[in-house]
């Protein structure tokens, strides 16, 4: 048996906040302790209490830093990493020039190990315990990613993409084969540990009918696993969408009609919606997931956060790398409350770290594991730093309440910021790293 106390700040929210006065939704204590044991949170609450009963249990004081559960991204292209922050291109072209070229040489197993440990060594840094990932078209990626997140026991979501047409050489499976690799990729790591699968057609464009088809089987054959694909990003791929299923009535009609729509569906982008397509995402219960980084650098359009929450919808959060220009889950807060202050809405920070918490976590439906700190969940923690850089240190010398530093953080913080990640209990900024993938003989591998 296992056992560790983690002393510090300690926040960690039972629904979303309404507003800054809504204190029932959260619990903060100025000198709070976290039990852990065997990587589960046992017991949560004041120091001098947990201590008390903890006796010869070692312990470590992050104070004065707060301390909440690790961030969840919904959205994430494995492949892209070393893409990130490529210069000038909407949505289509972005793909063709740069996010093709780049999965194509994820077919090696060598590359695809390499770039698993790069991807997890940023999601760590910045805090971030759980993703839901697309690798590239090739099982040999989705097998690099899972290997990893196993190594690490990290709770991770991902899938092999499912393409058959319109993109490149080297970067197509065939309906049989993407329902062959995914149904062996199932069999090997879903349930396997805390690692899960989602069932990952990549958007319309990419597939044909017959391959819908076999995405709709596999969802009915493993109803456990997510789906996720993309959604109403692009005007222009919105058009190409209707040219290629013209008897679609819109674009979500495409996933709805193949059964693709449920609880367990993430849309990724979901900007240009019609208003058949909204009432069939609340009805069915799907989840558009907001991409804001993404959104802003290919200019793709404003997420309407507010006005699918008013329709019951629960909307993801995420970073989208590597059209999201950082895997800061801070950051895509930052450029999200942008987003929405262009709509009218001002985002507070109370809700906003709700949302990469345990917001996310219940969009994916897994709540009762991870996205708070509460008894019985496991214990992926990230412990923040408000004066981790000299301008923060500054702000922060003027700020009086905790809606206020989460807001310093939320706008001024990045990695630097982070200033631990425990993974199921266990602390792992200090696991020691790949080597930095640097040479041209590592990149080319």
């Amino acid at each position: 048996m296992t056992q560790r106390l983690l002393r510090g700040r300690l926040l960690t929210f039972h629904r979303e906040p309404q507003n800054g006065e809504d204190l029932s939704a959260y619990t903060y204590l100025e000198d709070g302790a976290l039990l852990i044991e065997n990587g589960i949170i046992q017991q949560t609450g004041p120091y001098a209490e947990l201590s008390a009963k903890a006796v010869n249990v070692p312990v470590t004081d992050h104070r004065p830093h707060l301390m909440m559960a690790g961030f969840i991204d919904t959205h994430i292209h494995f492949p892209q990493v070393q893409v990130i922050a490529s210069w000038g291109a909407q949505l289509l072209d972005w793909l063709n020039n740069y996010t093709f070229p780049e999965e194509i040489r994820f077919a090696s197993d060598e590359h695809s190990t390499l770039m698993a440990r790069a991807l997890f060594d940023q999601l760590v840094d910045h805090g971030t315990t759980t993703a839901v990932a697309y690798c590239s078209v090739h099982k040999t990626s989705a097998d690099a990613f899972f290997t990893e997140a196993t190594r690490r026991n990290m709770r991770m979501i991902g899938g092999k993409v499912l393409m058959d047409r319109n993109a490149p050489d080297g970067l197509r499976d065939t309906s049989q084969s993407g329902y062959d690799d995914t149904k062996a990729l199932i069999a090997d790591w879903h349930s396997k540990g805390r690692n899960g699968y989602v069932i990952t057609p990549r958007f319309a464009i990419t597939s044909t009918p017959d391959q819908m088809r076999m995405a709709q089987a596999l969802a009915r054959e493993h109803p456990d696993c997510h789906i996720q694909t993309h959604l109403s990003e692009n005007k222009d791929e919105i058009d190409y969408t209707k040219q290629l299923y013209p008897q679609a009535r819109d674009y979500l009609d495409v996933y709805q009609s193949f059964g693709l729509l449920g609880q367990k569906t993430l849309l990724g982008h979901s900007i240009h919606l019609e208003a058949r397509e909204i009432a069939a995402i609340a009805e069915t219960g799907a989840h558009p997931v907001f991409c804001p980084t993404s959104n802003l650098f290919l200019g793709s359009g404003l997420f309407d956060h507010k006005g699918l929450s008013m329709r019951g919808i629960s909307n993801g959060i995420a970073t989208d790398v590597g059209a999201g220009t950082s895997y800061s889950m801070l950051q895509t807060l930052n450029e999200g409350y942008k987003i929405l202050q262009l709509q009218g809405m001002a985002l507070h920070p109370l809700q906003a770290f709700h949302w990469a918490t345990r917001g996310n976590a219940r969009v994916l439906g897994l709540e009762d594991k991870i996205g708070s700190l509460d008894p019985g969940t496991e214990a992926d923690i990230v412990v923040l730093n408000a004066r981790s850089t000299p301008a923060m240190a500054l702000r922060m010398d003027r700020v009086d309440s905790l809606a206020e530093e989460l807001f310093v953080l939320q706008m001024m913080g990045d990695d630097r910021a982070i200033e631990e990640v425990y993974i199921s209990g266990s602390p792992s900024k200090t696991v020691p790293k790949q080597e930095a993938a640097s040479t041209r003989a590592q990149v080319t591998a």
